[in-house]
């Protein structure tokens, strides 16, 4: 059984907002080897070796997660934004919600290499968007979303 994530935050103004988190079993797997490699590091030594691994190594794990679960996806004013990248709705030509065979499919051997894809192997959906600027050579966008319906369904009426 998948686990139940939160709906996005959908504005009033049509707008939308996701945050591409990673699922807690995630958190505990990585808790779990943390521990055990600090373990092997110290395997009974004394002195610095028996406390450094564990001061260290769980703080950079968490960092570590926090970094790959940062990415943010929104709708809003006539922009998609996903992390630090922005797009107007205006070139959108189109936005197609996709599960995760689709998402397969898009991103398999016959995807375009000049595409823009913001992809977590933890997130089963995604949205491709495809583009009509004549003056980009990207053809489309392909990005995660746990809500790739309500996604698509944003973006398509932001610009319209």
């Amino acid at each position: 059984m998948a686990a139940a994530h939160p709906s996005p935050a959908v504005r009033p103004d049509n707008g939308y907002a996701e945050r591409l988190a990673l699922p807690w079993w995630l958190w505990l797997a990585a808790a779990g080897l943390t521990g055990l490699l600090a373990a092997e590091i110290w395997l009974g030594a004394g002195g610095v070796r028996a406390w450094l691994p564990f001061a260290v190594l769980p703080p950079l794990a968490a960092v570590a997660l926090w970094w790959l679960g940062r990415i943010r996806i929104a709708v809003a004013d006539g922009i998609l934004a996903v992390d630090d990248a922005r797009l107007p709705v205006r070139y959108v030509a189109d936005a197609i919600p996709l599960d995760a065979a689709g998402r397969r499919e898009v991103l398999g051997v016959g995807s375009d290499p000049l595409a823009f894809v913001v992809q977590r192997p933890w997130v089963g959906g995604a949205v491709q968007v495809v583009l009509a600027d004549p003056d980009d050579p990207t053809p489309y966008w392909v990005v995660s979303s746990r809500h790739p319906v309500e996604l698509a369904a944003a973006v398509l009426s932001a610009r319209g």
